[in-house]
């Protein structure tokens, strides 16, 4: 049944179950390409060498026409997504299971599904969260499942105030400060094919969305999070969860942070310069075996 501001959450749930299919090689390129946007002071993988968590998004591409395109530079809905009624889209979090590495040079494709559809009426509107399951398989089985968290809300209003800021916690345990700008967003945008203009059009990001700058990428931090867990908790990733629960602009630098926590797992946060809460995570690892380094 439709509701007054035109959401029709049955219509929509006709989208439930819907699946799609994209094979794809695992290419040096684009591993290449992200160590170098990303800063890695490491040596890029090579052919058989495993690719990095979170580099998957730079994988399995969506190449929509020029013209298929809504205002906001994202495919427009009713294909596989379903045709949610309101304009602004965002990365909201997600949760992956690492089953084993993705290698370089391996086919691969990923099945995804349309795996949840749910309405909440927000503080300053209605929320429409829509939940994709991709699993991520090579000859040898799958290597990869994740649940995608998307959500949809109206235009902000003039003078609407953001929500309450949230405080990043205290004791970090390990951090680095990241200086955002233009050239990293639009790497990035490129690299994962996203045309979604709030992250390179500066005129279209302040002027159409009221944000007070280019908006730096939900998975960008989750990767560079993912980074932090491998670099200082030791062990490989089995499991990996997280939010958006605040924005961060190009604006000023912002930080990554992250400690042990209770059983075995590590905790991961992204805050902005006033300290304010932008992204919650956290790991799971699996020791790594005796000997190895």
């Amino acid at each position: 049944m439709e509701r007054a501001d035109g959401i029709d959450l049955d219509h929509l749930r006709g989208w439930l179950g819907r699946t799609e299919r994209r094979a794809d090689t695992i290419g040096p390129w684009a591993a290449q390409a992200l160590a170098a946007t990303l800063g890695w002071e490491r040596a890029a993988p090579g052919p058989g060498e495993a690719l990095p968590e979170g580099w998957h998004w730079a994988c399995f591409l969506t190449a929509a026409p020029a013209g298929e395109l809504g205002r906001d530079g994202h495919p427009r809905r009713g294909g596989f997504l379903p045709p949610v009624p309101l304009p602004r889209r965002m990365w909201a979090g997600g949760r992956l299971s690492f089953e084993r590495p993705l290698r370089i040079g391996e086919e691969a494709e990923r099945v995804s599904e349309v795996a949840d559809i749910r309405l909440r009426d927000g503080r300053t509107g209605p929320l429409v969260f829509v939940t994709v399951r991709h699993t991520v398989s090579t000859g040898d089985g799958p290597a990869l499942v994740e649940e995608h968290d998307i959500v949809y809300r109206g235009d902000r209003a003039p003078g609407e105030a953001g929500p309450q800021p949230r405080p990043a916690p205290e004791g970090a345990a390990w951090s680095r400060t990241v200086t955002p700008d233009p050239v990293l967003l639009f790497r990035y945008s490129a690299l994962t094919f996203n045309g979604h203009r709030i992250h390179y059009d500066r005129t279209y990001a302040t002027g159409v969305e009221g944000y007070p700058g280019l908006v730096v990428h939900g998975p960008l931090l989750a990767t560079l999070l993912l980074d932090l867990a491998r670099q200082h908790a030791g062990g490989t990733l089995a499991r990996f969860e997280f939010r958006s629960v605040g924005t961060l602009f190009d604006t000023a630098p912002f930080t990554l942070a992250g400690r042990p926590g209770p059983d075995g797992r590590v905790e991961l946060w992204a805050a902005g310069p006033d300290g304010a809460l932008a992204m919650t995570a956290s790991a799971e690892l699996r020791p790594r075996p005796t000997g190895e380094r």
